[in-house]
């Protein structure tokens, strides 16, 4: 049986307008490129011809990568979630006990999952470690980096609001 993906409806959203806008938009133009560089002539050395394949096989396999994702996606909508311990689609606001650094991350699927953004995957280690806690927590995290101190300062539902690109 095929394995369900947790994701936001946000992550659900961003992956579908993507996959929409491959389909609609870029292959289609791609598919104009190639018939405008056929028109150059010989193929063997028709640079713009191989780039405009390359590029074709790219967007052909993102568009099947976005597709697999998105027919496994279980849409988990965290508003209607209770957060006062640390769940799927959480924000989590931490302080390193060591340098008495905040850091906040939001709680969402693989795919979704941006650490520049605060974005950390259910999967990731700190991830794992912060399910199931609640404010006042302390918590040794063991982390790919080696171990640190966190306290969980506030756990809440906070809306993911993706930047348009």
């Amino acid at each position: 049986m095929e394995q369900k993906e947790p994701m936001t409806k946000y992550g659900f959203q961003r992956l579908s307008d993507e996959l929409n806008t491959l389909k609609n938009i870029d292959l289609p133009a791609v598919n104009v490129e190639i018939d405008r560089a056929k028109e150059y002539g010989d193929l063997k050395e028709n640079s713009e011809y191989h780039a405009a394949r390359e590029k074709q096989a790219f967007i052909g396999s993102r568009i099947a990568e976005l597709g697999e994702v998105i027919s496994r996606a279980q849409i988990v909508d965290p508003s209607e979630l209770e957060h006062a311990r640390v769940s799927f689609g959480s924000t989590v606001v931490l302080c390193d006990l060591e340098s008495d650094e905040e850091v906040t991350y939001t709680i969402v699927g693989g795919c979704e999952s941006n650490p520049d953004r605060g974005l950390i995957s259910f999967n990731s280690p700190l991830a794992k470690q912060l399910l199931g806690r609640q404010e006042g927590d302390e918590l040794n995290a063991k982390l790919p980096g080696g171990t640190k101190n966190f306290e969980v300062l506030e756990v809440k539902y906070q809306e993911i609001v993706f930047e348009s690109h």
